[in-house]
C-alpha cells in the first residue's frame, strides 16, 4: 500500500519557508511584547482595556486571534506561490 498522492518536488518550497520564519517572527515579537508586559509592569496587566476585561485577558484573546489570522493568511498565500509556481513549470 503506497501513498494516497504523489508526492513530488515541491518548488515553492523555499518561498513558503521564508513566509513561515517571517510570519513566526512577527508573533514572537507581539509575543515577547506580552511577556515583557507581564514580567516588567505586571500591575498593567490589570488594568480594564476592553468590555470590562482587564489587558491580560484581551492581550491573550487577541494573541490566539492573531494566531488564527497568521495561520489563515499563510494557507492563503502558499495557495497563492503554490499556483503560480506549478503555472510555470
Amino acid at each position: 500500500h503506497g501513498p494516497a498522492v504523489k508526492l513530488g518536488v515541491d518548488h515553492a518550497a523555499k518561498r513558503k519557508t521564508r513566509l513561515g520564519i517571517w510570519m513566526f517572527a512577527l508573533y514572537f515579537i507581539v509575543y515577547a511584547i506580552f511577556v515583557g508586559i507581564g514580567v516588567m509592569n505586571y500591575e498593567a496587566m490589570s488594568n480594564v482595556v476592553f468590555a470590562n476585561l482587564n489587558l491580560a485577558v484581551t492581550y491573550g484573546f487577541g494573541l490566539i486571534l492573531f494566531a488564527i489570522i497568521l495561520g489563515l493568511i499563510y494557507n492563503w498565500r502558499c495557495t497563492k506561490i503554490e499556483n503560480e509556481m506549478n503555472k510555470e513549470n
